[in-house]
């Protein structure tokens, strides 16, 4: 006679807060999944960025009126540069001063550790090469350096435009 009491009772309770225990079980189910693993952003490499900036030149060159197929290559100073947050700390006493410096580290929801970063430098580029069915034309080739240019922070004389046989 007590179970079917205890269940009338539990089916009472269940009607009354079935969306609540609903919410309940599906957070519950959500936190015992598993996480796929090799989900994390990693930095990409210099070299893919170099790529990256040649590619995206290039798809915009060749938007440009009269120069059709396009190729660039870029050429780097300097590859781009992370600088990260720094924590200070200067003691002195009588007979001398010290200086300490260390990262400011940060925690992720994974653990895992990271630097905080305070700022990255863009490349430094030296020069551009650019190979373009419409270099014969004045107007292309002036186009060209001046987008190249705006893009890269290069000089007229460190952009080379030339026609693509």
């Amino acid at each position: 006679m007590d179970r079917l009491v205890i269940r009338e009772k539990a089916a009472d309770v269940f009607q009354k807060y079935k969306y609540v225990l609903l919410i309940l079980l599906l957070g519950f189910i959500l936190m015992v999944i598993p996480e796929p693993k090799g989900q994390t952003q990693a930095e990409p490499e210099p070299e893919t960025e170099k790529q990256d900036a040649a590619a995206q030149l290039e798809q915009i060159l060749c938007r440009i009126d009269g120069v059709g197929n396009v190729k660039v290559m870029l050429t780097e100073a300097t590859g781009s540069q992370t600088l990260y947050q720094m924590d200070e700390d200067q003691s002195s006493s009588e007979d001398s001063d010290s200086w300490r410096s260390d990262t400011v580290i940060i925690t992720d929801a994974n653990r895992a550790q990271t630097g905080l970063v305070r700022q990255i430098n863009p490349p430094t580029y030296l020069g551009a090469i650019v190979v373009c069915q419409g270099a014969d034309r004045a107007a292309v080739r002036l186009a060209v350096v001046e987008a190249v240019s705006d893009v890269t922070g290069l000089g007229a004389d460190r952009i080379s435009v030339l026609k693509m046989k």
